[in-house]
């Protein structure tokens, strides 16, 4: 029997002595599966007096934010109104802090603030100081509790144990292990669920990340870590919250994607669960999407967004959920000075070389379309630009808020602030060489990741991006005939011919593994950082003018696909 196995079981023996002893129904704050190592340690004291007869309301607020991606002041966002886009200023974390503690006021001792991952990267001040900066920040804004994402891991183990140790919020995970040959023997890294009392009534959250993240991201990022799909074991803590603890309201709160969320939803394994709080495709859930077995939400991302959920209790039993969808908008809600001056302080060392400017755009730069970009589109120009491959690669990125054409100047203004946003990972180039049935076969692969028939083995990421190619495909046909089209420098592509490629490197990765491609001929890895591509290239080719242009196209869906969920009334707006 292995160490996971054992843990298991005890954990299993300890529930039954529970459910013979009075001590059912008397909550544990923390499942002795949790393990505190490398400082992670309680942060909170988890317990409000349940006879507290000051609280008379059976009205619980929740307030969600999610993939804020470290978006420290208002910015451009994206909208998408009768078939075309619309931009407006949306975000900024002082201006998130005024509208959560008007909503907290409100009701204080029924609020609960939560953040669903993906917080401490994205922004040149989390990259170049590993999350560190964001802490006081996060801790400013008084979330109960978090969930890490899938970019939590992006500073190696170490330093996620660090960032997360040291917020003053609950986190949860019941999906991620630390690796079963290290010191920690493949204990949970953090508490498998939380629970709030709140007058007189027990509210249980169970946290999932996605189980994919050391195949999404790269390898080493997540390395010492281990990761399973939330259908092995949340029928179990369902069960424990429900029978065991008596908490009248059972929330999962996920960071999967939108797909894999109402796939979880769907999955007999959820049954008990009154709603899922999703987060990672920064979809934006305006009604809550019923699936089987539960509801879904997810609450878009940038900090552009505020999800507020209202549960109402009756008789220990929960008898409506409400939920809203509210923009973070500068106009309405003005920017806390407090966390101003914090988000300043943080910003202070970087603002002279994050204002450069280092070119300009006559197009929107935006990022939020599933099959082709104009931002991927400027990012591969240039990589096909500076090493003149045939196939230039960009990964299928979701991260980074669009940039604005001034209405005034007729331009946006590219700073070196909104390339860490574009690329927050500042890889290096690598070169390769691969032949055109390795391409196929390869597009095949990422179709299968993006729009996956079973949602547990969807990515959460968008299609990946190219330059030097034009792929149709058919996104409802079965994997391995998808790809009904490739052309390369405009002709049809040859199996047999060889092709030259240039992606970023992912770190972990073998040696002849580009962009996911396997075995790669003459893999070299050259010295050029991705940034001072896209920097070397708007310096000669500004102002720019990307657009969605064809270079991937489908049969059964427009080039502005929003969206990987279909099957349900969601629609991204």
């Amino acid at each position: 029997m292995n160490s996971k196995e054992n843990k298991e079981m005890k954990s299993d023996n300890r529930r039954d002595f529970l459910k013979k002893s009075a001590l059912a129904g008397v909550a544990v704050a923390f499942n002795p599966l949790s393990n505190f190592a490398e400082g992670v340690i309680p942060t909170k004291d988890l317990t409000v007096d349940l006879n507290n007869n000051n609280i008379t309301s059976k009205n619980i607020t929740i307030l969600i934010t999610s993939d804020i991606h470290s978006q420290l002041n208002t910015h451009d966002e994206f909208f998408w109104e009768n078939n075309t886009s619309v931009y407006r200023k949306r975000g900024g974390l002082a201006v998130l802090k005024t509208m959560i503690e008007s909503y907290r006021k409100k009701n204080p001792l029924t609020t609960i603030v939560y953040d669903g991952g993906d917080f401490f990267h994205g922004h040149a001040v989390a990259s170049l100081t590993e999350g560190e900066a964001l802490i006081p920040i996060f801790n400013n804004l008084n979330y109960d509790m978090m969930l890490p994402g899938n970019w939590e891991v992006v500073y190696k183990k170490k330093k996620m144990l660090y960032d997360l140790g040291h917020v003053n919020a609950a986190k949860i995970c019941a999906n991620m292990y630390h690796k079963t040959n290290d010191s920690d023997n493949g204990e949970l890294v953090y508490p498998p669920y939380w629970i709030k009392y709140i007058g007189g009534v027990k509210l249980g959250f169970i946290g999932y990340t996605d189980h994919l993240i050391p195949k999404r991201q790269s390898p080493a990022y997540s390395e010492g870590l281990s990761f399973e799909h939330a259908e092995k074991n949340i029928a179990k803590y369902v069960k424990l919250l429900r029978e065991v603890e008596g908490c009248a309201v059972i929330l999962v709160v996920t960071h999967m994607g939108l797909a894999q969320q109402v796939g979880l939803a769907n999955n007999p394994a959820a049954e008990g669960v009154d709603i899922i709080i999703g987060a990672d495709t920064h979809e934006r859930v305006r009604v809550p999407i019923q699936a089987k077995y539960t509801k879904v939400v997810e609450c878009g991302a940038f900090g552009s967004f505020l999800g507020k959920l209202e549960l109402e209790i009756e008789n220990n039993k929960l008898v409506n959920i409400d939920y809203q969808l509210l923009d973070v908008d500068p106009v309405k809600y003005p920017a806390d000075k407090e966390m101003q001056a914090l988000v300043d302080k943080a910003y202070e060392p970087f603002k002279i070389d994050l204002q450069t400017v280092i070119g300009t755009s006559k197009t929107p730069l935006v990022r939020y379309f599933v099959m082709e970009t104009p931002m991927d589109n400027l990012i591969t120009d240039a990589i096909k630009w500076k090493f003149k491959p045939d196939i230039a690669l960009s990964n299928g990125f979701r991260f980074c808020q669009p940039l604005a054409v001034d209405p005034k100047t007729g331009l946006a203004t590219i700073t070196k602030e909104f390339l860490w946003n574009m690329l927050p990972v500042n890889s290096e180039a690598k070169t390769g060489i691969v032949s055109g049935k390795q391409v196929w076969d390869w597009l095949e692969k990422e179709l299968q990741n993006a729009f996956a028939k079973d949602p547990s083995k969807r990515f959460g990421g968008w299609f990946v991006r190219y330059n030097g190619i034009e792929v149709n495909y058919t996104i409802g046909n079965e994997f391995g005939k998808r790809v009904n089209s490739v052309k390369v420098a405009g002709e049809p592509i040859d199996l047999t011919k060889e092709y030259s490629i240039v992606a970023c490197e992912r770190e972990g990765d073998p040696d002849d593994t580009l962009c996911r491609i396997e075995h790669v001929k003459n893999p070299k890895k050259t010295p050029t950082l991705m940034h001072d591509v896209i920097i070397d290239y708007l310096k000669v080719h500004s102002p720019v003018s990307p657009k969605i242009e064809g270079r991937a196209t489908a049969t059964d869906e427009p080039p502005t696909l929003l969206t990987q969920l279909k099957g349900t009334t969601y629609e991204f707006r």
